[in-house]
């Protein structure tokens, strides 16, 4: 069984958050919710990013606002894909503080990142890259995406 490490770095955080656990718990793979501040924590950070691939994650979704050091210090540490979603915090400057942070990250420690405050996004993606491998994923993301598309075309035929 796959599992997904949803990680941010203060509760702040979970509203955005929450986004990415939800589609994450409709697809049926298992979710793991932590706080893991790369500031206030780092010793917690280090432990988490050196061994998440051995307590059976297979991706991790890091969430920060500001700064937004937390997927890319885990990006560093793990072998994991690491999925960054910049959060528009309080402390933020329009969320270009957080987005750049997540998506500048030099050449060998890549975050795949999504759009501000795009954690559903980062939970879809999550579960692409787990169904490369597990066809029940694979088929959860097939029946999905053909849910939007009967969404739309309903919409389309209530204009």
């Amino acid at each position: 069984m796959s599992k997904v490490g949803v990680i941010m770095g203060s509760k702040s955080d979970l509203p955005v958050m929450q986004d990415a656990i939800d589609i994450l718990k409709e697809l049926n793979i298992d979710v793991e919710v932590d706080i893991v501040s790369a500031h206030r924590t780092p010793e917690k950070l280090f432990d988490y990013g050196k061994h998440a691939h051995t307590r059976g994650f297979s991706v991790i979704i890091a969430g920060a606002g500001g700064a937004a050091h937390l997927p890319g210090m885990i990006a560093s540490l793990s072998p994991l894909p690491v999925i960054g979603v910049p959060v528009k915090s309080s402390n933020s400057i329009d969320g270009w503080d957080s987005v750049l942070s997540i998506l500048q990250m030099p050449g060998g420690v890549p975050v795949a990142t999504v759009a501000l405050n795009g954690a559903k996004n980062a939970g879809i993606l999550a579960a692409q890259i787990i169904g490369s491998s597990n066809s029940d994923v694979l088929n959860a993301i097939i029946e999905y995406k053909e849910g939007l598309k009967a969404k739309v075309i309903e919409s389309s035929k209530n204009l």
